[in-house]
């Protein structure tokens, strides 16, 4: 009975990483540090699928950083075929891959305390707390944002809704790397900082006003 309250232990990295969050964070958007990332997947399911790729990239004082960036490869102990000509993924090949629970800890690692950001955030981010469960662990405390949901913040398309390509085409964002997660990441980096700029120009942009949710219409 006792041992049912004792407390939880978790690893290193991870009591590190839960740790990071009794920082104050700062309150303002180029002060923020925001992780963009994309996972490359064996399918959509987020509970029977798995994560091939994780890739991220992050944004310090409004900019881009390409130094603080993240990639990794994860084995495929499951392999779908059919999502090949998707991502480009082989189950072997030269691309060095490790373990899920490796992978977990490596991206635990970088992301830290920051707000992520991704297109259909609400899909990788299940897909990165799929693992967690799996190696016990708690969620992710990230606060999160999708740009799907923030592109409906500008006036006038609040009943839009559109795929990454048709966000990027609107922006004249070049499609380089598409369907690979570090390129994916980078172009949404891009449209975050594009409809961030856009937003400023409309009216006064206050840090809060990024985590305004509306309901989602599922993944394009």
């Amino acid at each position: 009975m006792l041992s049912f309250f004792k407390r939880k232990t978790y690893p290193k990295y991870f009591k590190k990483y839960l740790n990071s969050f009794k920082n104050k964070k700062p309150k303002s958007i180029n002060k923020t540090r925001f992780v963009v990332f994309d996972t490359e997947t064996t399918g959509l399911d987020t509970n029977t699928d798995r994560i091939l790729s994780i890739g991220a990239i992050a944004i310090n004082n409004g900019i881009i950083d390409v130094a603080d960036s993240f990639e990794i490869y994860l084995k495929q102990d499951q392999f779908n075929a059919d999502t090949v000509e998707i991502h480009g993924i082989l189950k072997e090949g030269n691309i060095e891959k490790i373990s899920e629970e490796k992978a977990i800890e490596h991206f635990i690692n970088y992301l830290k305390n920051a707000v992520l950001i991704a297109h259909h955030a609400a899909f990788d981010v299940k897909m990165i707390n799929s693992i967690l469960k799996r190696m016990n662990l708690q969620k992710l405390k990230n606060k999160s944002i999708d740009t799907g949901i923030l592109y409906k913040k500008l006036e006038g398309k609040q009943n839009d809704h559109f795929s990454l390509d048709k966000l990027c085409e609107e922006f004249n964002i070049p499609l380089h790397d598409r369907h690979t997660a570090s390129g994916d990441a980078y172009i949404t980096a891009i449209l975050f900082l594009k409809i961030i700029s856009k937003l400023k120009q409309q009216r006064l942009l206050h840090y809060s006003d990024l985590f305004r949710t509306n309901n989602s219409k599922g993944l394009l």
